[in-house]
């Protein structure tokens, strides 16, 4: 009789051995993502808001030549543009048809590195913009939004209360050489009209979408 019972125990266990297999991978602690590598070179458009100040920012952002670029559209205004160096310097500046205006700003940081999100905390998920979003928190400073699915950067909400949503993002896309050349009078000796473009597109607030991210994230 107990063998009996022995036996009919071992069926069991060998029925349902397939059902306990296939669901262990489900009990176990889901691990914690890693935020995706931003690639070499790549072009975004993004809509920014802060404050009620709405704009359209289009950013090349290419590592192997050491640069990044920021055309920002501000809603019915200015055309400006925010030219950053691996070399710490940066160039704002405006063209025809607006006022000729530059302000050269030099950091002590390059541009980001592709894998500035390292160290970052993992907040969970979050439902953002219609995508399901893995969440990370970087340095009190800035929470980045990446697509679970497609490790695309969705939303990048800055301690500042600037809000940048993602609309593209090109992997592979480069500007050509020629749009990267400041105008010819970012370097004259006169500083000119720098107080008109620094009230245009506030140089140091601007800044805090690539410059202003905490050193370490830095080359």
């Amino acid at each position: 009789m107990g063998s009996a019972t022995a036996l009919d125990n071992v069926s069991v266990f060998l029925l349902l051995l397939p059902l306990f297999l296939q669901l262990s991978p489900l009990m176990a602690e889901e691990p914690v993502p890693c935020p995706a590598t931003w690639p070499d070179q790549f072009h975004s458009v993004l809509f920014i808001n802060r404050s009620s100040s709405l704009q359209k920012v289009d950013l090349w952002y290419d590592w192997p030549n050491g640069r990044n670029f920021n055309i920002i559209q501000h809603q019915l205004g200015v055309l400006s543009y925010d030219l950053e160096w691996d070399n710490g310097t940066s160039f704002y500046y405006t063209l025809h048809p607006f006022n000729t205006t530059c302000k050269v700003v030099h950091f002590d940081v390059g541009i980001l590195r592709p894998n500035w999100l390292d160290g970052a905390t993992f907040l969970g998920h979050k439902n953002v913009d219609n995508f399901l979003c893995n969440v990370w928190e970087k340095a009190d400073f800035i929470t980045y939004y990446e697509d679970v699915v497609t490790r695309r950067p969705v939303m990048w909400v800055f301690s500042s209360g600037m809000v940048a949503h993602v609309m593209t993002f090109e992997v592979g896309a480069v500007l050509e050489d020629a749009n990267w050349q400041a105008p010819v009078y970012c370097f004259s000796e006169t500083d000119t009209g720098s107080s008109l473009l620094e009230s245009s597109i506030d140089v140091v607030s601007h800044g805090t979408l690539i410059r202003g991210i905490p050193h370490t994230a830095y080359a």
